[in-house]
């Protein structure tokens, strides 16, 4: 895990107006950006921009770079953006998260013995959303074909020098990856010997990917040829992975191997091009996906933090950690139990949930002086005007919990890794991905070298613990992947994301308010020192309900923590472990209107960096 890295913090926080010193340095450009969880796939951002792409070309590069060298994701998981469109000055969101497929019912899934769908294996696939989000993106507002933006990917496909992180990643899954034929056969390079993954620096050759990536480009050349329009024929590149050759021999693959996707749940399914949800925090917009993601958490989180003075209370001093935990908490338990599809459920009550007023009055449930172990969903129906259909559900659940002692797989699972995708342009366009599942050990779906995602763990099987969330045919997870965007003044102040299961929306939130309120630069901020909660719903991984529960007032802090601060929160009731590392890598663009520049910044933690120019 990539939060298990050990560096020696050098940073020095006074938060001066002069920069501090930071372990790496921020990128600095005015023409573009390209910054992504891989160098070589920042590299293929940047070979798209010096070939005259725009932001979305280049995010689509990196996307499909990122998911053939298997950065904690592949091609058959899914993809969220948030994109904003200069030319109509509105924020899009982009909606490429698969469903469940035929079959996958809580009486399938029980019948099995199954607490939850399980963490891998065709059984954990959701249909693939990712080569749909690519051609959706591109097709709609990028200018390159598909051709163009995917030989990067191509050429890696066709041989790339492993990392070391991916072998080894590789290496520990192997059990796993010898249940699959066709995993066994692509990943284990030197199958028999003591070490059956590839090597650090080995080339790495995946051709069934590069056959079906090949088949798609076929598809679009095809289309061009005919007297098709550049949109169309990256459409029927789509056509050709949900509905063609490409598609029969996904289903065959992962039906052999004991899957339920079929034909027909592929050829439904589509990307959904939708409007984010928003909250303005102290003249700022700050936007988020809808709620089959959970970033709406960290909007619930700003409405109630706007009613504090959090600069008053000092950078990371117990009052400030205290207060920001609450909030987080609070909004995770709205999280927990009201997230989920709003193609299913019309009657989810986001309008009350990001309401001002909800907020200030789940707000007054943050005691200064103690940790609430006991947080639970609040009720936003009535600032809806409406009366809560669920209050028999928040009865019988109660205030669940699991108060074991933190161990390494609890903090895998809520760490579990994705990565994040930051693009932005002269012309304006700004693009903010964090795409995900189908990470190692990926059981790949035939001949197709595409590896199935794993989200269908996200789903609940029992609509006590969240209504809108239930396991069904055709139905999005609710996911833990939440690309950002913040506007100030009408124009892109911050794109970011970062890789980390449910932590991802408690790093992102205190890296705008490290910006925000303590006038952080964005690579001080993304380095800067965090806490993160246990105290929630696990989104992902454990086989028992146990393992999900919240683990309440235990916290993760950072072990330059003074002595004084440690000693004040475990008097209101936190229990603290350390690391170096409290973030996953966060990647952000920030626009410096000032200067007419772009600053982009990787944190100082994994293999994340970017280029600029």
């Amino acid at each position: 895990m990539r939060f298990k890295l050990a560096f020696i913090l050098l940073i020095v926080f006074n938060f001066s107006t002069q920069a501090q010193q930071t372990e790496k340095p921020p990128l600095h450009g005015k023409n573009w950006m390209a910054i992504t969880g891989k160098p070589l796939s920042a590299e293929a951002g940047a070979m798209i921009f010096q070939k005259g792409g725009n932001a979305v070309d280049a995010a689509c590069a990196m996307l499909a770079a990122g998911c053939t060298m298997w950065d904690v994701l592949s091609w058959g998981g899914e993809t969220q953006a948030i994109i904003y469109n200069p030319n109509t000055k509105k924020v899009i969101a982009i909606d490429a998260l698969g469903v469940a497929p035929t079959g996958a019912t809580p009486e399938f899934f029980k019948n099995k013995g199954y607490n939850f769908p399980p963490e891998y294996g065709p059984l954990a696939a959701v249909t693939p959303g990712t080569p749909g989000g690519l051609c959706v993106m591109l097709a709609e507002y990028g200018k390159m074909s598909l051709k163009e933006v995917l030989e990067p990917a191509m050429q890696m496909a066709a041989g790339y020098p492993m990392e070391e992180q991916t072998a080894t990643s590789i290496e520990r899954n192997k059990k796993h990856i010898k249940e699959w034929p066709y995993s066994k056969t692509i990943f284990l390079t030197h199958l028999g010997q003591k070490w059956e993954a590839p090597e650090a620096g080995e080339i790495f050759v995946q051709k069934d990917l590069l056959a079906t990536l090949q088949k798609m480009i076929d598809a679009e050349q095809s289309a061009l040829k005919k007297g098709k329009s550049r949109k169309e024929a990256i459409y029927a590149a789509y056509d050709r992975f949900y509905k063609g050759d490409i598609a029969q021999e996904f289903v065959r693959g992962s039906r052999e191997q004991g899957g339920l996707i079929t034909m027909e749940d592929l050829a439904k399914w589509k990307v959904m091009i939708e409007e984010p949800l928003k909250t303005n925090y102290k003249g700022i917009d700050v936007y988020k996906l809808q709620q089959w993601s959970q970033g709406p958490m960290m909007l619930e989180a700003l409405n109630m933090l706007e009613n504090f003075d959090l600069k008053g209370m000092g950078y990371n001093s117990s009052r400030y950690i205290n207060t920001v935990v609450q909030a987080m908490q609070l909004a995770f338990a709205d999280r927990d139990f009201y997230y989920g599809d709003p193609y299913f459920s019309k009657d989810q009550p986001m309008k009350g949930l990001l309401s001002k007023e909800y907020a200030k009055e789940r707000a007054k449930l943050i005691d200064p002086e103690k940790n609430n172990p006991n947080t639970g969903p609040g009720d936003p129906y009535p600032y809806e005007g409406k009366k809560n259909p669920f209050e028999n559900y928040l009865k019988e659940r109660g205030f669940a919990f699991n108060d074991a002692p933190i161990e390494d797989n609890y903090l895998d699972m809520l760490h579990r890794g994705t990565t994040s995708i930051e693009a932005a342009d002269k012309e304006g366009w700004v693009v903010s991905v964090t795409p995900s599942g189908g990470w190692v050990p990926a059981c790949i779906a035939g001949h197709t070298g595409v590896g199935m995602s794993q989200r269908m763990q996200s789903f609940v099987l029992d609509s006590s613990y969240n209504p809108f969330n239930v396991v069904a045919p055709g139905k999005r997870p609710r996911v833990t992947p939440t690309p950002s965007l913040a506007m100030k003044d009408g124009k892109p102040y911050l794109a970011f994301g970062v890789q980390g299961g449910d932590t991802q929306d408690q790093n992102l939130l205190q890296c705008f308010l490290n910006m925000v309120e303590f006038g952080m630069t964005v690579q001080e901020a993304s380095e800067a020192p965090n806490v993160n909660t246990d105290q929630l719903w696990l989104s992902l991984g454990g086989t028992k309900i146990d393992d999900r529960k919240p683990k309440p007032g235990f916290l993760l802090v950072n072990s330059n923590t003074p002595d004084w601060t440690r000693k004040e929160l475990r008097k209101m009731g936190y229990k603290l472990s350390f690391s170096e590392r409290t973030s996953g890598p966060i990647n952000a663009i920030y626009f410096d209107w000032k200067h007419g520049s772009l600053w982009g910044v990787s944190s100082n933690h994994g293999e994340d960096y970017g280029i600029g120019w």
